[in-house]
Formats: C-alpha cells, structure tokens, sequence
C-alpha cells in the first residue's frame, strides 16, 4: 500500500480464490503454506477456471521440485524466503510488465507522460509532484485513456475492497490531479462524465 497498490489480503486459500472470483487483480502474491489451500492447489484451481492473472509464488521452500511443481501449475515466478521486499516489488512491476496484455512503461496523453516504471509524471516536458496515491490514479486513468473510468473501477483497482466508493475521496484527488495536470492556459485532459465517471484525454472538440 505505501508503494500505492491497492491490495486485499486473503487468509487462507480459500478466501484467496473467493476474492479471485469477484475481482479483476493485476497480479497475485500467493504463499505456498497458505492454509486450507496452499498456494499451489489455488494456482493450479484459478489457471484452470482460465484466469490469466500473474501469479508471484513466495516460499521457504528452496528445493528444484518445489519450484518447478509451483510454476508447473501456473505460477510465473517463484521468490524464496527471506527475502529482500524491494526485490519483491521489483519482481511484481516484471510480472505487470509481461501479462497477460504487455503494458508499456511510457502513457502519453497529448503531452502528459505518464512512467510507470520511474513513478514520475510530466506536462510539456515539466516534471509534475505527486503523491503514490495520486500517482496511482493518474496510471489507472492514463492505461485507460479516452475511456470513461467508472468510480467503483477506480475504487476497487486504486484502493482496495475497504474503500467506501461512496465517499467523496475520489473526487478530492480528481481535483487535486486537475490543479496539478490542468494548470492555467494547459488544455484539459481530466473530464467529469457525470453519472458516469472520468476520462483522461482530449475532449471532442480538440482532438
């Protein structure tokens, strides 16, 4: 979460594929001594069902077999305990990277660049601040750029399944990324679609 994903937490691995039934993940993190299922037996279920969602194995387990019985059943990497967690973080941005549709590093949006790789966002070749968080919405509306972005799209995929789409958080960070994206004489590339929710682009009549 300080790395702003938004990320629930299963405790064994039969909440782990409830929660995989109802939501669309970017990529999973699964412990092979998850209880009740272990983390191979839910790989194995979910690549089964045909759900293609990267799947990064942890384990304390450092013998071949293990390791190739966990990617033999779908896992696309395999990290060991202990482990360093910038390395795991690391590891996730690859897993992103690759599947199941390959994500470019670079969002251009008229001339907002988006890195997703550094974090970092500019305007006309003017670096802009952000926040992880606000960081976070900006990538999730710029991969879906010209696209209404619904609020429980954002919600879910932005925080996690304990945000309440209700509240008004979404819209204090639209308008935080507005004053910081759409500064004076810039053309507006945040759009409200009321009743609806938010595209990143360039409205019809400048396009």
């Amino acid at each position: 979460r300080e790395q702003a994903y938004a990320v629930d937490r299963a405790a064994d691995g039969e909440e782990a594929l409830y929660l995989a039934a109802i939501n669309d993940y970017d990529a999973m993190v699964l412990d092979v001594g998850l209880p009740k299922k272990s983390g191979i037996e839910v790989a194995a279920a979910l690549r089964k069902k045909g759900v293609r969602t990267p799947i990064l194995m942890l384990t304390a387990r450092d013998t071949v077999p293990d390791r190739v019985t966990g990617l033999d059943v779908g896992a696309d990497d395999y990290l060991t305990k202990p482990f360093d967690f910038a390395e795991l973080l690391a590891r996730l941005r690859a897993l992103r990277r690759r599947a199941p549709m390959l994500l470019p590093d670079l969002i251009s949006v008229d001339d907002l660049v988006i890195d997703t790789l550094a974090q970092r966002a500019s305007r006309g070749g003017l670096p802009i601040e952000l926040t992880a968080k606000e960081f976070a919405l900006l990538e999730f509306l710029g991969r879906r750029a010209g696209a209404v972005v619904s609020r429980s799209a954002i919600s879910a995929h932005v925080w996690d399944d304990n945000h309440d789409p209700a509240s008004n958080t979404i819209e204090v960070y639209i308008n935080r990324l507005r004053k910081k994206i759409d500064t004076a004489g810039a053309t507006p590339l945040i759009h409200t679609r009321r009743g609806s929710g938010y595209v990143l682009g360039l409205a019809p009549d400048t396009q």
